[in-house]
């Protein structure tokens, strides 16, 4: 499963004045026959990027409002991917911060549509190659990524939240140490 995996990792957004992001410290699975999949319906023109190639961005606007960053992970016709739910925010602070005004360092990317926000992620973005740093928008490979994760450490296990159906499926994870986690649940799976 791709979603833990991520954990650790950076999420980058190249921007006319340098990169910006973070180490990703929060994601959802969402599987192919999965009814809170947005593929779960078939493909539509909102969810197409959905659909594949694996490594390619869905970005959906929610509540008419705010927008969600989603990496694809199965080959085409296979809808399935993983929403990244928070990072932490380690570089590139003032872009974010002019994007998003938050209160605490914490609150600025610690849930979907901060996140989303604070990197001026929207519907431009979807389908854009996430395996290639020269694109808009990628996932690099963070070097010392074994060594976050021990001093993060452990990865949770939880359920999704935010949802209403196939909500019990444990299918959520995050880095218990970090502060930029959008909501920590008690009972764990």
């Amino acid at each position: 499963m791709v979603a833990p995996k991520l954990l650790g990792h950076f999420l980058i957004r190249n921007t006319p004045g340098g990169p910006c992001g973070g180490a990703i410290v929060e994601t959802e699975a969402y599987l192919v026959n999965d009814p809170a999949c947005h593929g779960f319906i078939g493909e539509t023109p909102r969810n197409t990027s959905m659909y594949g190639p694996a490594g390619r961005a869905y970005v959906y606007l929610i509540y008419g409002f705010h927008f969600c960053f989603n990496t694809v992970c199965c080959p085409k016709t296979a809808a399935e991917a993983v929403l990244v739910r928070a990072i932490e925010a380690s570089f590139g602070e003032k872009f974010m911060r002019a994007h998003r005004p938050a209160m605490g360092h914490h609150q600025l990317t610690n849930g979907p549509g901060k996140l989303c926000a604070a990197l001026d992620i929207d519907r431009k973005f979807d389908g854009v190659n996430i395996c290639d740093a020269k694109s808009p928008l990628f996932v690099g490979r963070n070097p010392a990524h074994k060594q976050f994760l021990i001093e993060k450490g452990p990865i949770v296990t939880t359920t999704r939240i935010g949802i209403t159906q196939a909500a019990e499926r444990p299918l959520r994870f995050y880095v218990e140490g970090s502060p930029y986690v959008s909501r920590r649940i008690r009972q764990r799976v």
